[in-house]
């Protein structure tokens, strides 16, 4: 078994008195493909969020790639071990977050340069680099008012790849897109998929997640209640809480013929 490049141990998050995550242990292996599906409000976001802390876990140990840290912590050197383990990470949310004012390559660069302190030409020839690899490297100069959405989400990965994370963590980067431009962005997480990068996904595509994924994960009331590869997990699931997800979405897809929001 190689050593898991995510380990989180113990995880757990207090919005005031709402007990979000609850004691989360999850190991994920380099390369693999995870899929985190639930209904909305089962802490699934909170847990991708807590990986990178942009959300503060209360209680727990999160580990990345030989980065370890101890929820609940504070001072000088614990924010430099937050900011290490976050250059491990690559993040993509359901908004693309691009900067309004920057081109889609400025927007690309930017970590690169001032968090990296990478100079400018090298950020540039990486930054054009992902940018032709999500098939947008004619767009380099637009402002992202002149993207369509999917564009703009692949901007955001692009951006991501930039800072050549260890992980990659969605944020079920499709939901706010057009059904027709979804498939786009599918697409361009398939390549990577395909390139070995290690994926830890909150979606609803369920077709991306019965082809790439490795292993899902159903996730209720801030818990993992039922965790197996697709075939296992959609053909043949185990908790009735995951049963009447998926009964309830397989007719919204039929009613759809695709799963919104």
């Amino acid at each position: 078994m190689m050593m898991p490049i995510i380990r989180v141990a113990g995880l757990d998050k207090y919005f005031d008195d709402l007990h979000v995550l609850r004691d989360i242990d999850l190991e994920v292996a380099p390369k693999e493909v995870v899929c985190i599906i639930g209904r909305s409000g089962s802490g699934k976001s909170t847990l991708l969020r807590c990986l990178n802390f942009l959300e503060q876990p209360d209680f727990g140990t999160v580990e990345i790639d030989g980065v370890s840290i101890s929820c609940g912590g504070q001072g000088r050197e614990w924010r430099k071990q937050v900011h290490d383990l976050r250059l491990k990470t690559g993040m993509v949310f359901q908004s693309f977050n691009l900067f309004a004012h920057m081109t889609a390559l400025e927007n690309v660069i930017e970590g690169p340069i001032t968090v990296k302190k990478m100079d400018k030409a090298q950020a540039t020839a990486l930054g054009m680099h992902n940018l032709e690899k999500v098939g947008l490297a004619d767009k380099a100069g637009q402002y992202p008012s002149r993207l369509s959405g999917g564009q703009q989400q692949r901007v955001a990965i692009a951006r991501a790849m930039t800072m050549q994370p260890q992980v990659m963590l969605f944020d079920e980067p499709t939901s706010a897109l057009d059904p027709e431009l979804v498939g786009e962005v599918l697409a361009v997480m398939q390549n990577l998929v395909e390139e070995g990068m290690t994926m830890v996904t909150v979606t609803h595509e369920m077709s991306f997640a019965r082809r790439f994924a490795h292993r899902i994960l159903y996730m209720d009331e801030g818990r993992f209640v039922e965790t197996g590869p697709p075939e296992d997990l959609f053909n043949n699931p185990r908790d009735e809480r995951t049963r009447q997800f998926l009964s309830h979405l397989h007719m919204h897809e039929k009613t759809h013929h695709r799963v919104g929001g």
